[in-house]
């Protein structure tokens, strides 16, 4: 009986893909975006690719999400 090769599944795609390194596409992309949140000013872009290689290859940080009290007054 011949052995049937079976695909991954969609979710161990995903598992390799999110391991994956990142591109220098991605560290670019990173690194503009640190550059439009720093307001489009002057600045280092050595500095904001090598920040955005720290993020994109550094472990993930847990999202704090903070919540918002909103009082309504009366």
């Amino acid at each position: 009986m011949p052995k049937t090769r079976t695909t991954p599944s969609l979710a161990a795609k995903k598992a390799t893909k999110a391991k994956a390194k990142p591109t220098q596409e991605d560290i670019a992309l990173r690194a503009y975006h640190i550059y439009l949140e720093r307001g489009c000013t002057a600045g280092d872009p050595m500095q904001d690719w090598l920040q955005a290689e720290r993020e994109l290859l550094g472990p993930p940080k847990k999202s704090r999400s903070k919540s918002k009290v909103v009082s309504i007054a009366a």
